[in-house]
């Protein structure tokens, strides 16, 4: 592929670990997607009622219990203490001696769409004396607001966390963040710049100015009087996402590296790709060419047919526009076998937590190959004609998974796909 690094060294996920609603912890998440459970709830966080959307999905995450101290608690936003959670988990889980290896070849990719916004606002309320006061006053400014103004601080409390001095990236694009900020790592091990990755997304956007923004484009589902059932991707009646808060983070390596070491290795990144529509900051043209575009590159990179995948992880927002789109992506990437293939949308189940959606869904993808099951969508009770591909409706499905598909689409037109395959596969 002209003007594309030449793929030379295999890029494996050997560490998970999860923060989202309904759970703390990857089993948790697991056992909630398989099970087909909701955790969508009205908003606890603050009063909701001024709001067109009440509902969301909100982690139960105390960050005490999760062995956070107080001073990392006072220092850091919650998307970051879900990070630095959750990339600890994911070393733990990965096995990998972090402390032998040289500090110079460990980095860090960490995506997010809004970053601090949940202590950015608090701190405004409290300088502003909750926006009577055109003039804040600076006596009452946090000595911690650089951290929350900067979001780069975000990969560098998780690279702290791992004394790595590698290569160090903040990923912002919206609610592809999460897809790209492990698309991203994966290109550095390639090219050689680094020999190990944390990677993944953390967002926390439930709050009043994030809730009032998507309120204001008419994004977020109005479903109030019935949260469990609100976020209903694919389905005739959808009318919206549910905002959601949350986490995922990996240990990439590279992967005759992880098979020296004896690693469980959960898949290979075989293909990544991005695009995006330059067409409309919220608009998407409904024959989704942008998004098979980038399919059919991620393909290409894996060097595998359409028809070599088993399940394809939606990004299935909920919304009419992007539903129709990413059917029309399929259709138009995997031919005939989109009509074969299954797809579910766990959004159904954990909400949108905007940009670690991506990164939460390839926690789930990589679970699907681990245990040969299938997560449903939830909610799917009547599917809009136009959506007319097998999106698992309500129970999970036990079937071999050698190879998914995972997509995510966001403001401003991104469009990522992201191959993963069972590497004993691989030829």
């Amino acid at each position: 592929m002209p003007g594309r690094c030449p793929v030379t060294r295999r890029v494996v996920i050997t560490g998970i670990g999860v923060r989202a609603p309904g759970g703390n912890g990857t089993k948790e998440f697991w056992d909630l997607l398989t099970a087909g459970r909701t955790a969508t709830r009205r908003i606890s966080f603050f009063d909701p009622s001024p709001y067109r959307s009440q509902v969301a999905g909100e982690a139960d995450f105390d960050p005490a219990r999760e062995g956070l101290t107080p001073r990392e608690v006072r220092r850091m936003d919650r998307a970051s203490q879900f990070a630095v959670v959750c990339a600890r988990e994911a070393v733990a889980d990965s096995g990998l001696d972090f402390g032998a290896l040289d500090p110079h070849r460990v980095g860090v990719s960490l995506g997010s769409a809004v970053a601090a916004a949940t202590s950015l606002e608090r701190e405004y309320l409290v300088l502003s004396d909750s926006g009577r006061r055109w003039e804040v006053d600076a006596d009452y400014v946090s000595p911690h607001m650089f951290d929350y103004l900067i979001p780069s601080v975000m990969p560098a409390e998780v690279a702290w966390t791992v004394a790595a001095e590698g290569p160090v990236a903040m990923v912002s694009n919206g609610c592809t963040s999460g897809l790209d900020s492990v698309g991203h790592a994966v290109q550095l091990i390639r090219e050689g710049s680094a020999d190990v990755m944390l990677a993944g997304a953390s967002d926390a956007p439930v709050t009043p100015i994030v809730a009032a923004c998507f309120d204001a484009i008419k994004a977020t589902t109005s479903r109030n009087d019935d949260p469990e059932h609100a976020s209903r991707p694919f389905d005739g009646s959808r009318n919206g996402f549910v905002l959601a808060e949350g986490s995922a983070m990996f240990v990439l390596e590279e992967y005759a590296s992880a098979r020296r070491r004896g690693a469980h290795v959960y898949a290979e990144v075989s293909g990544y790709a991005t695009r995006c529509n330059a067409y409309h900051m919220t608009g998407l043209k409904a024959d989704g060419r942008e998004m098979a575009e980038a399919i059919r590159v991620a393909l290409d990179e894996s060097r595998l047919d359409p028809t070599a995948i088993d399940y394809v992880n939606a990004h299935g927002s909920g919304t009419r526009q992007n539903d129709r789109h990413e059917t029309a992506a399929y259709k138009r990437s995997l031919g005939q076998h989109a009509y074969a293939v299954p797809v579910s949308s766990i959004k159904s189940m954990v909400g949108h937590s905007l940009g670690a959606i991506g990164s939460v869904e390839i926690a789930a993808s990589l679970l699907a190959i681990e245990h040969g099951v299938v997560p449903p969508t939830a909610n799917l009770h009547e599917a809009d004609p136009e959506c007319d591909l097998d999106y698992v409706p309500l129970v999970a499905r036990e079937q071999d998974v050698d190879a998914v598909l995972t997509v995510g689409s966001g403001f401003g037109g991104f469009q990522s796909a992201m191959v993963l395959r069972r590497p004993e596969v691989r030829a």
